[in-house]
Formats: structure tokens, sequence, C-alpha cells
């Protein structure tokens, strides 16, 4: 029976591997839990590109059924950050530097025209509001905390695009970003400088916004997709 009390997110360990138990879990759904415990380990590098992961010893881990693990490994794969492996689990996917070149100009693609759109039609002092936002990413950034970083920055992404009223838009361009957001190879070691550089340009972009300066928003939108954390 699925355990409803299971500790589900985690810490990195002392070496790659599979991760140990850590917080209380922040959803009422095992698998839910289970699903935000497994992105954790992809976006901290807990999970190993190239490994094989099977669902009954994470299940071990996690202390509930192989079931929600299985459920939420099989989300994970419709959105291209595992494999399934016949017999034995689920394989970490690897990207290469062409593969996340893709998804940023892909991303640039759609995003940049609707940032555009957004400066002209929406209200200056209305980017004020967005500010909170901006700051969860430099927060998460100063701390070093690369899994904290992403969720932040895909949260002020979708409230940003979420401005213009179109839903679907915020759905396909939130799957890219999570495709675009792979786990770091064992051993690699994220600069907090960086995650501090790339959270800078959410304020930036936010000031451009306001302003309603057409040149740089669409200058830090696209230089903001280039893969550095």
């Amino acid at each position: 029976m699925e355990q409803s009390e299971a500790r589900v997110a985690m810490e990195p360990p002392p070496s790659c591997g599979v991760p140990a138990a850590r917080r209380s879990p922040r959803r009422h759904s095992v698998r839910g839990q289970i699903l935000d415990a497994l992105r954790e380990a992809l976006a901290g590098g807990e999970l190993i590109p190239g490994e094989v992961y099977s669902a009954p010893v994470l299940a071990e881990r996690f202390g509930v059924s192989p079931t929600p693990v299985r459920e939420a490994m099989q989300q994970l794969a419709g959105e291209g950050a595992v494999e399934v492996v016949p017999n034995r689990g689920f394989r970490v996917s690897r990207r290469s530097e062409r593969d996340l070149a893709e998804l940023a100009e892909v991303r640039a693609l759609l995003e940049v025209p609707v940032m555009l759109s957004l400066a002209e039609a929406i209200a200056p002092e209305r980017w004020a509001g967005l500010r909170p936002f901006a700051e969860a990413t430099a927060a998460a950034a100063m701390r070093g905390d690369r899994a904290a970083y992403l969720e932040s920055d895909r949260t002020f992404h979708q409230t940003v695009l979420g401005l213009a009223g179109n839903q679907q838009l915020v759905i396909v361009a939130d799957d890219l970003h999570r495709r675009a957001q792979w786990p770091l190879a064992c051993g690699r070691v994220t600069r907090t400088a960086d995650l501090v550089a790339d959270a800078e340009e959410h304020m930036a972009l936010l000031d451009a916004l306001a302003a309603r300066d057409l040149d740089t928003v669409e200058s830090l939108t696209r230089a903001h997709f280039v893969p550095t954390v």
C-alpha cells in the first residue's frame, strides 16, 4: 500500500548515486511527491545522465511502493528527462550541447515575440508586481541552490507569459523550459556566480519591459536562453 506520509524530497548525497530522503512532502498525492523529488534530483545532479535506476530501489529509498515511482518516471519519460529500459528501469537522458542549443533556439522563437508584444501591451506599472518572482530567483541563486533556482526560474517565466492570456502558450513554453533543465554530470559543480548572473537578467528584463525598451527586451530574452546552469 502507498504510504501517504512518506518522506520523499532529497538532499545531495556525499557522492553521486541514489538520492537520500530529506524534507516532508509538499503535496498530498504520493505520486506528486515522488515526481517533485525526482525533478529536484534531476535538477540537482543526483540522478546521473546515462545511469539506469529501478523503480523498486527508488521506492525503497522513498518508503513507498514501486507504483507511484513508476508513474512519476513515466511522466518524466514523456517529458524527455528519462528513457524506459525494459525489465531494468529508467535511464536518465543525456543531452548534448547541440540539444541544449536547439532548445534555446526554439524557446527564443516562441518567447521573444510574446515578450515584445507584452512590452507594448502591458501598463508599465504592472511589471512592478512581478518583482517578487524575480527576487525569489535571486535569493535561490545567492544560496547556490540550483534546484530551487530552476524551479523559481520556471515560475517567473510562467508568470510573465501568463500575462499574454494564452494558457496553451504557457504549457508549451513550460515543457520546453523543463527539457532544458537537465541534471549536472557527476562531479560537476554549479558556480553560484552563474546562477546570480542568470537571476540578474530577470530584474533587468522587468526594467526593460516597464520602459518598453524593445531592443533590450529582445536581447535579454535571447541571452537568457543560452544554457549556463
